[in-house]
């Protein structure tokens, strides 16, 4: 699996606009562990907050520090997926974890996600984290697996927003 997991710069706008313009065009709206790049127009301002937010100094107040990364292909230099790391976890984010990751439409079901969240792993366990929290919907099977693949192990389970959810624990 030759991806690798670049930080978003201004040089991959184009190729970042097309990744969540797939998702889009799947009629998937949410992308998750992309920091809110669903929600922002200009990817100038989302690279700002995503730079601003891997800084302590310049982490917004009302979030985390986070590291973002996009899943880039090494042979065709295309983004694959997203996937970000959440240093600690506020009141918000305990349910749901230290990472939210994506992959996109037409890259699905090739052990993209699994590759993703072990190079993520590896760049926790880098940094100093013992341990990685991850939250999935039940009936989200891809996501599960690729969790327990990674090491994951079934903690807790709770409802959000009617959806039965499930929260693993990987020892790093």
């Amino acid at each position: 699996m030759n991806i690798k997991l670049v930080r978003p710069t201004i040089e991959l706008k184009e190729k970042a606009l097309d990744y969540r313009q797939e998702h889009f065009d799947n009629n998937e709206m949410i992308i998750n562990g992309s920091e809110l790049f669903d929600k922002i127009d200009s990817y100038e301002e989302w690279l700002e907050k995503v730079s601003n937010n891997s800084k302590i100094d310049t982490v917004d107040s009302n979030w985390v520090l986070t590291d973002t990364f996009f899943a880039i292909r090494e042979n065709d230099n295309k983004i694959i997926g997203i996937i970000d790391l959440r240093h600690t976890l506020n009141d918000f984010l305990i349910n749901f974890g230290n990472s939210g990751y994506s992959v996109r439409p037409s890259e699905r079901k090739k052990g993209y996600a699994t590759e993703m969240l072990r190079l993520l792993l590896q760049y926790a366990k880098k940094i100093g984290l013992k341990e990685f929290h991850l939250s999935v919907e039940r009936n989200n099977i891809p996501s599960i697996k690729t969790i327990v693949k990674n090491g994951g192990k079934l903690e807790k389970s709770f409802v959000f927003e009617g959806e039965l959810t499930d929260s693993y624990l990987i020892k790093l």
